[in-house]
This record gives C-alpha cells, structure tokens and sequence, in this order.
C-alpha cells in the first residue's frame, strides 16, 4: 500500500515525520513525503500532520485525487484529526487497515471572477474596508433556487457544510451539523456579539449572493477574491467529496466532546 504523509513545515519536527515514515516502512508500506499540498499524488491512502489548517489544505488536493486521508494534531484543538500526538502508532494501524471505515464529507463549490474553489469547511463574506475607515456591516442578498431570502445586513456572513459548522457553531453557541445530514448553514455574523440565528439550507439547494456594496471572500481560511458592486455569486454543493478514514463509523459525537473538553 501506498502511504504519503503531508506534514506542515513551522508546527511538525522533521524527526516526527520521519519517525513515521519509519514506522510505516517497517509495516510494508511504501511511503512518500509532502510538504507542499498540490505535490500529493500517486498514493492510496494520506496521513496529515498539523492542524486543522493543514487538514483543509490537504483535503482540498486530496478530493480532486480521490485519496482518502486522516490527521494526526499538531495544531491546538483539531477538530478535523483523528489522533493527537503520541499516537502515531494507531495512526499507522488505521492507514494500513485494508477495510477500515470512511466517512465522506460534503463540500462547496464557488467560481470567483472564473475561478472554480472547492471548500470543505466554509465560504465566507466580509465587507471590504479601507484602512483607516469605520467598522460598518455588510450588504448582502440571497437567494435560495431562485427564489428571494431576503436581506442580511451583518458584519459578516458564513455558510458552513456540516464540516464547518462545527468550530463556527461551538464558538457562537449555535448548531452543530452532523456529517452526512444533507444541509448547510447559513449564519450572520455579529462582531460584538457571536450569537447568532443560523439558517439551514439543504445542500441539494443552489444559492447566489449579491453585493450592493461589494465585498471580500474567503474559503477555507484563504482569499478568493473581491466581489464588486451589485455583483452575483453563486453557491452550490460541489461534485467533490473530501473522503476521511475514521477510526470508529459512529464516532462524530465522542470525538467532539474529546475536542471541547
């Protein structure tokens, strides 16, 4: 089998990555090393040393490959990993485990000024504004399969797969989706206060997003892009998936409460 490992530079040792390396070798695997997200190729499975940054960019390369992967946490809290550090050799049992349990979770599709992003935890909109300029919120119209939701106005709005909702909806108090419910989450942002009245959509759903006063957009925690004066966005589940192996199928509920507590 072939194994690769991904490792983010400025939070994993050189000497952890290795050690794995080692540990995989020693099982009868074949194994490669990546440090930069769009080398990954020509492997079966992917083990992720970072955080949850580093699982986003990874995840992101893999779904277009069709690589299954997992993360060991170098970052804080991890949401996204499966194993903390010091448990590399689970980690080794899980990636070399033929028939393990995966876990495919949805993403979002996007095209910015023709450009096409595939996001596994959020889309998110934020009023430009020039240095020096006074906080205000941002315009925004949404419609949901053609049809008017309304106006938000808010310092900024997230829509979130269930991958998402979760760091954003424990921070604010709000909604936890389950992976595999068939929804996304659509939240205003409050600068002052984080609580907020989140919308679910179903993710069969197309949205478009129109800005009278344009805006800035970031998916997975990286700019995408300006959106100008009354332009349109559009929003749809994407055709990817990103692929996780899990130790346990039904573990989404114990690993959160390890995560929070």
């Amino acid at each position: 089998m072939k194994i690769g490992i991904f490792y983010h530079k400025k939070k994993v040792p050189e000497k952890r990555v290795l050690s794995l390396e080692a540990a995989l070798v020693a099982s009868g695997a074949f194994v490669r090393i990546f440090s930069d997200a769009e080398a990954i190729g020509e492997v079966d499975r992917l083990i992720v040393l970072g955080g949850d940054g580093a699982m986003l960019r990874a995840a992101r390369r893999a779904s277009l490959l069709g690589i299954p992967l997992f993360g060991i946490n170098y970052g804080t809290i991890g949401f996204l990993t499966a194993f903390e550090r010091g448990e590399e050799g689970e980690a080794v049992a899980l990636a070399l485990h033929a028939s393990c349990d995966q876990e495919d979770r949805t993403m979002l599709e996007a095209t910015v000024h023709g450009e096409t992003c595939h996001c596994l935890n959020e889309i998110v909109f934020m009023r430009r504004i020039a240095r020096g300029a006074e906080d205000g919120v941002i315009h925004i119209v949404v419609n949901i399969d053609d049809r008017s939701a309304g106006e938000f106005a808010a310092d900024g709005l997230i829509l979130a797969t269930p991958t998402g909702s979760t760091a954003y909806s424990l921070s604010a108090g709000g909604s936890i989706l389950t992976p595999g419910c068939g929804a996304f989450l659509l939240t205003p942002v409050n600068a002052f206060s984080l609580r907020s009245r989140p919308i679910v959509i179903s993710d069969k759903s197309e949205l478009s997003f129109t800005f009278p006063d344009g805006a800035i957009v970031h998916g997975d925690g990286e700019f995408l892009g300006e959106l100008h004066r009354g332009e349109k966005l559009c929003v749809k589940k994407s055709a990817r998936h990103a692929t996780f192996l899990v130790k346990e199928k039904e573990d989404f509920f114990r690993h959160l409460t390890e995560k929070i507590n």
